[in-house]
């Protein structure tokens, strides 16, 4: 007896059996009762989220002998030789192996055709996206007009890479990451009709893995299904993906918070000799960082058991937001580099050491006294007053000392904690958490420069270089201040190069690391 796999075992059938997708499930049944159904269709989204599955659906429900409230009855003799496959008057076409000229120009010719049988000829064309620019040619004149009997569903991932000519020609609809919860109830219909027994937690794992596709989620639970045991646990699909325990997780992420060395050194080495994959372990614990910060800022986090909340909330209480959040983006660029190495494991665990080895990192007056007390051993002379004006001598240098008036001069507003803290209340977390710990100073009548003590990473100028967040921070600076101020950014860890001059002449070495 031949073998169905899970996700082709229970695909769906008809459009309310399809799971996360409402939103155009909806719109197609409208369509079908009221008889408009159009002649081309995109399907856009992710893997596994029923492009396919809902081409298929309209497909029958477009030739159905008996609707049932916009969906195909699958009893009918259409809806059976379609399920079969036995009708050709529905195409199933992947674009993916069959994208040359040759293979469209054969739809061309069909189409002039009437159906055998049904009373539309349905062109259903999988990864679209990947069809050759001669294809895609010899496809628009059809697609345009294309004759009363004929319909085309295109399903593609990547709709960017589709010539605008055919995007204008199809009505567009975007298939949506499935979520955790849904997933994990039709998993749990799925697992009582197979007789199967699976804890919640399992389910939710299960959920998270699978990333928002139907199709990956029901792979993972035949894997665990075909391993013999019908008791399905948490702790078995981690160690069938390759998942560390969220034990291990938590004691990682425990060590380099607490700069505890020997902890992360002996966690990891028990991660490594249990072959756990590097990748998926780093991306548990940027998430398990993510929950805290979660936590950290609202003060709730419900995806964990009780005991496993508890442990993440003792965590998040002995680290800052601004901790938390540098090492999401530490352990991101460890995930990165560890991409193009091959000595994965030597790259993963001497990332964590470094992680957890203590620096002292010199704030703006620090580094101020630090520059200071160089220049009161040189040529220069300081002179402290509420002013801190400077004195030159003979033979002076002029880029020092335009260094050490930039730093007197400045004066913080008092008014911008104010504006960080609307940003939290209005919701704008991502902006606010890029802007913790930061200063601004009016440098001019109506210029406003923000100062990032600790300096500011890659994707925190992406996010703050966002010309909406420009705006939203500009918007409330002048709400809170009653000044229209532009908006710039100093990045306190950068000296641009009449400093770095000046600062070398007096033997200070500096180093830039971008």
């Amino acid at each position: 007896m031949n073998y169905t796999s899970l996700y082709r075992k229970f695909r769906p059938l008809n459009f309310d059996e399809m799971v996360g997708q409402e939103h155009i499930t909806k719109t197609l049944k409208n369509q079908i009762i009221s008889g408009r159904v159009g002649h081309a269709y995109l399907f856009n989204g992710g893997r596994g989220t029923g492009k396919t599955s809902a081409a298929k659906i309209l497909a029958r429900a477009v030739n159905c002998l008996n609707l049932k409230d916009g969906n195909p009855c699958n009893e009918c003799e259409i809806c059976k030789a379609i399920l079969d496959g036995s009708l050709t008057d529905v195409v199933e076409m992947d674009a993916a192996s069959n994208n040359s000229v040759e293979d469209i120009r054969s739809i061309r010719e069909e189409v002039n055709f009437l159906p055998t049988l049904a009373k539309y000829r349905v062109y259903i064309i999988d990864e679209v996206h990947m069809l050759s620019t001669g294809a895609f040619n010899a496809l628009l004149k059809t697609l345009e007009e294309p004759p009363s009997h004929v319909k085309f569903i295109l399903a593609t991932t990547e709709p960017q890479k589709l010539p605008a000519t055919i995007l204008s020609r199809c009505q567009r609809f975007d298939f949506k990451k499935i979520s955790v919860e849904n997933i994990a109830k039709r998993l749990k219909l799925i697992c009582d009709e197979i007789k199967v027994k699976i804890s919640d937690d399992a389910l939710n794992l299960i959920g998270v893995i699978s990333e928002g596709a139907m199709r990956d989620s029901l792979s993972i639970l035949e894997r665990c299904i075909q391993d013999g045991d019908d008791d399905i646990t948490e702790d078995k699909i981690r160690d069938m993906v390759g998942i560390p325990k969220l034990e291990y997780i938590s004691k990682t992420v425990q060590s380099v918070i607490d700069f505890d060395v020997d902890s992360a050194v002996l966690i990891t080495e028990k991660i490594l000799n249990e072959g756990k994959d590097i990748s998926y372990l780093l991306w548990e614990i940027i998430k398990y960082l993510n929950n805290m910060l979660i936590y950290k800022s609202c003060g709730k986090v419900n995806i964990y058991n009780e005991n496993d909340s508890l442990t993440l909330k003792n965590i998040a209480d002995n680290a800052t937001k601004q901790r938390i959040l540098n090492l999401i983006y530490e352990f991101s660029n460890l995930e990165n580099n560890i991409k193009w190495t091959s000595q994965k494991n030597i790259m993963f665990q001497s990332g964590i050491i470094k992680m957890c080895i203590k620096i002292d990192n010199n704030d703006f007056e620090t580094r101020i006294k630090n520059i200071e007390d160089k220049l009161e051993n040189s040529s220069i002379r300081i002179t402290k007053n509420k002013e801190k004006t400077i004195e030159k001598k003979e033979n002076e240098n002029k880029n020092v000392e335009q260094i050490v008036k930039k730093v007197a001069n400045l004066k913080t507003t008092n008014y911008w904690k104010d504006v960080v803290k609307k940003l939290k209340d209005n919701g704008k977390i991502m902006i606010y958490t890029n802007l913790l710990n930061t200063d601004a100073v009016e440098v001019a009548d109506d210029v406003l420069e923000i100062e990032f003590k600790n300096g500011i990473t890659n994707f925190g100028k992406t996010v703050l270089n966002n010309k909406e967040n420009i705006s939203e921070i500009s918007k409330l600076v002048e709400e809170i201040s009653g000044k229209k101020m532009k908006i710039k950014y100093k990045d306190e860890k950068s000296i641009d190069n009449n400093e770095i001059n000046g600062l070398n002449s007096l033997g200070i070495p500096i180093n830039i690391i971008d």
